[in-house]
């Protein structure tokens, strides 16, 4: 009898394993989002990604989604799937993103869709960055736009074929400061929602 109680366990123990491994890595379900340590206004991260000391599913999402997981001393990345009002990212929508100076050498957002990939579309504006912004003269309060069309005018970041989405903030050399105390420290861009439908 006991030999049977020990199969099953470890039979259930094996499914259950598997299971989340591939929940975690995205190859079954949508997989699973970086964050949830660090909350800075809604933008999420984990210090954890990128050291030793990340746990089994952080380095499943890590290695399926093929990020290039720098040490937090190198890069930080904070994660938003909701607008400023708590309403998912979808791509019916338009936002407005807008920041300030960021504690960090180089910063960029990068739009990723539903099933943690950039958005199969062919309009090469997946990402804003700081050059971007110096080079509109914004580096210390830009914005941009977030829609599925380009707008007649502005900063823009395509959001074609992504359905729900995130955006992941990256900040490389981040400030010794940052890494201490991310929560008082980091300023988070905002994002709001314009309009959903084609309506205001």
């Amino acid at each position: 009898m006991k030999w049977i109680a020990l199969v099953i366990g470890c039979v259930f123990g094996l499914a259950a394993g598997t299971a989340s491994a591939l929940a975690a890595a995205g190859i079954v379900g949508p997989g699973m989002r970086l964050g949830g340590v660090i909350d800075a206004n809604g933008w999420l991260s984990d210090w954890t990604v990128g050291s030793p000391s990340a746990n089994p599913w952080t380095r499943a999402y890590i290695s399926r989604r093929g990020l290039l997981a720098l040490t937090k001393e190198e890069a930080v990345y904070f994660t938003r799937a909701k607008d400023d009002t708590g309403q998912p990212l979808t791509e019916d929508c338009t936002y407005r993103v807008s920041g300030e100076t960021m504690p960090a050498l180089w910063w960029s957002v990068t739009l990723y869709d539903a099933k943690n990939y950039l958005p199969p579309n062919t309009d090469q504006a997946l990402a804003y960055d700081l050059t971007k912004a110096a080079n509109a003269g914004q580096a210390e309060n830009w914005s941009f736009l977030v829609a599925p069309v380009r707008p007649a005018e502005g900063n823009w970041v395509s959001s074609r074929s992504a359905d729900n989405f995130d955006l992941t903030l990256r900040l490389y050399k981040p400030d010794a400061a940052l890494l201490d105390d991310p929560e008082s420290v980091l300023t988070p861009p905002s994002i709001e929602r314009l309009s959903c439908g084609g309506q205001s």
